[in-house]
């Protein structure tokens, strides 16, 4: 049976994942041992002991052998289904992998991602600056051929990356299709951080406008953020637009950190509220920032990015642009088990600084614009009429 390590993680409203799962914990559980038979000793829990029953029951007199670990999994399966909260869920292996790299904000790897194209190919969709694929001399656009002397003809973007992931091999390699010639390329593998952000400056009236596109709120998201201003302030912009459309959330933690870089200490910047205690969260910083500032969002906008929206709007007076957010006002947090899968649970709700809870509701922007027929065939800056109308306000 697996056995639940109590080292709980609080992460933030998740990068909400689709749903289903539990701890089957409680503070009376005493953890049960397994017989040589596979069958498990009871508890001094009535309640757990009528799934060990059944547990034991099953293992004995089912028709057919029946797998241990499945069988466990699809218990905790039901009684996270049971709960009727889409964001408290199971994850294998595999998702508890994938949220890892998203969120610890490191891989291993060669610092490219790729995407299918429509011939089905698999192609470099972007190279990370100082990255070893970029070094090696790879390109955007480039269709790979195969890695490490698999064919990824047929392949998923999955299957392709995972060979990268699960290679020995300290160096990679890669063949690569270019304008009708094929490349061979051999890259270290080394890990990286995840870019989390993009950034640049807009000079429109003789202003100086920063513009920040959150991704997510990885586990380095907020020193990026923070280095990533100090040159846009070195370069001496006027403003800032922090573009947080369709970023579904991530670590609190981050979250908090980016919040204290522009807030006055002791601003509020969010509640928690769990069932049994309430606590207000202040900037504890001496850091702070003064100038306008503008945050994009969108229907997408969810969890961590409203808790950045809100505190901005409602203790720093940024003005929030574009359509309503998603609304998640939820906190999870999170246990991995030993056989490597995870449990994310609902612990808490989180408030804004006015003490709304944005759940099921989201925020309402200052100035509602939706985005145009223009933008949304062709995703290009010229067409993005909800960042166009942020520059247009701050370089008034």
């Amino acid at each position: 049976m697996k056995k639940i390590k109590l080292n709980f993680l609080q992460l933030s409203l998740l990068v909400f994942i689709p749903s289903i799962i539990l701890s089957i914990v409680s503070s009376s559980l005493v953890y049960s041992s397994l017989s040589n038979t596979g069958k498990v000793t009871t508890t001094n829990n009535k309640h757990v002991n009528e799934f060990i029953n059944t547990y034991n029951k099953l293992l004995d007199e089912y028709y057919e052998d029946l797998n241990e670990n499945e069988l466990v999994d699809a218990a905790i399966n039901g009684m996270l289904s049971y709960v009727g909260d889409d964001y408290t869920i199971y994850m294998n292996e595999d998702a508890t992998d994938t949220l890892n790299e998203k969120l610890n904000g490191t891989y291993e790897g060669i610092g490219i991602r790729i995407s299918l194209n429509d011939n089905g190919d698999i192609y470099v969709f972007e190279v990370f600056d100082e990255s070893p694929a970029s070094k090696a001399g790879i390109m955007v656009n480039d269709i790979i051929k195969s890695i490490n002397g698999e064919s990824v003809v047929g392949k998923t973007t999955q299957e392709a990356s995972l060979i990268i992931q699960n290679s020995k091999e300290s160096k990679i390699n890669i063949v690569i299709g270019r304008e009708g010639q094929e490349m061979s390329f051999d890259i270290e593998r080394k890990t990286l951080i995840v870019p989390a952000l993009n950034s640049s400056i807009k000079e429109v009236n003789g202003k100086k406008i920063g513009y920040l596109y959150l991704e997510t709120f990885s586990s380095t998201v907020d020193t990026q953020v923070e280095s990533t201003l100090l040159k846009m302030e070195n370069e001496g912009i006027d403003s800032l637009i922090i573009d947080v459309r369709n970023n579904t959330g991530g670590y609190l933690s981050s979250c908090t950190n980016i919040i204290e870089l522009f807030l006055e200490k002791n601003k509020l910047m969010y509640s928690i509220k769990s069932k049994t205690s309430s606590e207000k969260f202040k900037d504890k910083t001496d850091t702070k920032r003064d100038y306008p500032i503008v945050v994009l969002v969108n229907g997408g906008s969810a969890s961590a990015s409203e808790i950045l929206a809100g505190a901005l709007k409602y203790s720093y007076g940024a003005t929030l642009i574009g359509t309503k957010t998603y609304g998640k006002g939820k906190v999870q947090s999170t246990d991995t088990l030993e056989d490597g899968t995870m449990i994310k649970y609902t612990s808490a709700r989180w408030l804004m600084p006015n003490g709304t809870c944005i759940d099921e509701i989201g925020i309402t922007p200052d100035v509602n614009i939706e985005p145009s027929e223009e933008f949304l065939k062709n995703y290009t800056e010229e067409y993005d009429n909800q960042l166009n109308e942020a520059i247009k306000i701050l370089s008034e």
